[in-house]
């Protein structure tokens, strides 16, 4: 039987929805998925997990993981691969997946192969095909990867994460740890708590704006306009730059990756670590006055003028329309 062990990325017992798609990964790749839980908080996750066809859920507790860092929680990784040995061990290709991964890979010595979008093949051979995201999405790479046990974590938003069929048990296991005491001086101490509501990553509808909004006051009228679709505001690198808007706010390769239903490109010329960001959304529209500005050509429909008179006409449409 080939077990898979993912990873289960969490805020303080919150679980990150990014999770749900390294697990309906993981089923398409081995017989057998288990997953690990780290610290305390994330012990009442078992029953999510459950749904996504897990059978057993390993739990650990320290006192050294009351909050996330990526030492400790590398070397807990580390740990679980030597006493579970998976055949392959999974996360999503988050920012916090990619860390912990690649710290458990410097422990165990083994290759670490990040972002894929596919993995083919017998996990209990010694070598296994991906495919994965490179050059920051510009391409994407065939690749190989050989090792007794296999490392990778699966793109964000290249897996419409589903329910398992068959769901599992998702008997729970508590695992022993031994963690040196060092491991705690890269730790989250503190957050800049956002407004709360829909996420940038998780919205159904964003409207970014770039640097033709010409302003910190000119995303007045995209706030307008997401407020009425129930949706959040972005940005490009370049109004962050600016200091037009907060970094928490960015979309791109530096940024957040987003995947709404429908994405408004306002003002962004679309450079690749844009769109890199931006290119998991499910419509694009873009509205820009360079009909051949990069988003227009990658967008699926484009509406060439001036963002500022075209982005109020379709709040007040919209507006029209549910008889406000």
């Amino acid at each position: 039987m080939t077990t898979v062990l993912v990873l289960v990325e969490h805020d303080r017992g919150a679980l990150a929805p990014a999770t749900l798609e390294g697990l309906t990964a993981a089923r398409s790749i081995g017989d057998r998925v288990e997953a690990i839980t780290i610290g305390a908080d994330a012990d009442a996750l078992a029953a999510d997990l459950a749904p996504y066809g897990v059978a057993t859920v390993h739990q650990v507790h320290d006192g050294l993981l009351v909050d996330y860092g990526p030492e400790a929680w590398g070397d807990v990784l580390a740990q679980a691969v030597r006493v579970l040995q998976p055949a392959l061990v999974v996360a999503t290709g988050t920012d916090r997946g990619n860390e912990v991964l690649a710290q458990a890979a410097a422990r165990l010595d083994l290759p670490f192969s990040a972002n894929c979008t596919e993995v083919r093949g017998d996990p209990t051979a010694d070598t296994i095909e991906m495919t994965r995201v490179r050059w920051g999405g510009s391409l994407l790479e065939e690749a190989t990867l050989t090792a007794p046990t296999k490392l990778v974590t699966i793109a964000h938003h290249a897996v419409d994460a589903s329910p398992s069929d068959a769901p599992g048990a998702a008997a729970v296991a508590e695992l022993a740890v031994s963690l040196d005491a060092s491991l705690a001086r890269s730790v989250v101490k503190g957050r800049v708590e956002r407004e709360a509501g829909v996420t940038l990553s998780t919205a159904p509808v964003v409207v970014g704006g770039g640097r033709g909004v010409g302003s910190p006051d000119g995303f007045a009228p995209l706030q307008e306009l997401a407020s009425e679709l129930g949706g959040v505001v972005g940005c490009s690198r370049a109004v962050t730059n600016n200091g037009w808007r907060n970094h928490a706010d960015q979309v791109g390769q530096t940024g957040t990756r987003i995947a709404p239903d429908v994405y408004f490109a306002c003002g962004i010329s679309g450079a690749i670590q844009h769109w890199v960001g931006a290119m998991a959304s499910k419509n694009i529209i873009a509205i820009n006055t360079d009909k051949d500005a990069n988003m227009v050509s990658r967008a699926g429909y484009a509406v060439i003028g001036d963002l500022h008179q075209i982005v109020p006409a379709i709040t007040a449409e919209i507006r029209k329309r549910k008889g406000a």
